[in-house]
């Protein structure tokens, strides 16, 4: 019999741009730790939903605010490793963020860098093959 990993679920957010071209630009930050670009991203909080959670983590990882999709354009996972060593298998329903407004000063910026990616080049930035998918999908205008 195979043994079933637990699957943690986060929400994250997807933040974008549209160019004047109207061709879609994607803002990824660094994790912590490693400097590897991904999406903004964290575990739900009491008294918040699935999108204000998403477009929370958006603000303090990457000081983006903007108008967050109402249901999520898609999911991935991945395993996240914690403080002491050990790992768990999170799945990440990922929500569009359409960025209005990029903040000067937000909780998390001494920590993590961020940068805005053409889609395709965003796509290749990122390591899970679900979240590439995703990344794509939105630049070539499918949400």
């Amino acid at each position: 019999m195979s043994k079933e990993k637990t699957r943690h679920l986060q929400y994250g957010a997807l933040p974008y741009r549209r160019r004047a071209d109207a061709s879609i630009e994607i803002m990824l930050i660094t994790s912590r730790d490693t400097g590897r670009w991904l999406i903004p991203k964290g575990w739900p909080e009491p008294g918040l939903g699935a999108t204000e959670a998403a477009a929370r983590e958006a603000r303090e990882e990457g000081g983006l605010v903007g108008r967050i999709g109402n249901r999520a354009i898609g999911s991935y996972q991945y395993d996240k490793r914690l403080p002491d060593g050990s790992t768990v298998h999170c799945a990440v329903e990922v929500f569009a963020l359409e960025v209005e407004q990029q903040l000067k000063s937000w909780p998390e910026q001494d920590e993590r860098r961020r940068r805005w990616f053409d889609a395709e080049e965003a796509a290749e930035a990122v390591r899970e093959p679900e979240l590439r998918v995703i990344i794509r999908d939105l630049g070539r205008g499918r949400w």
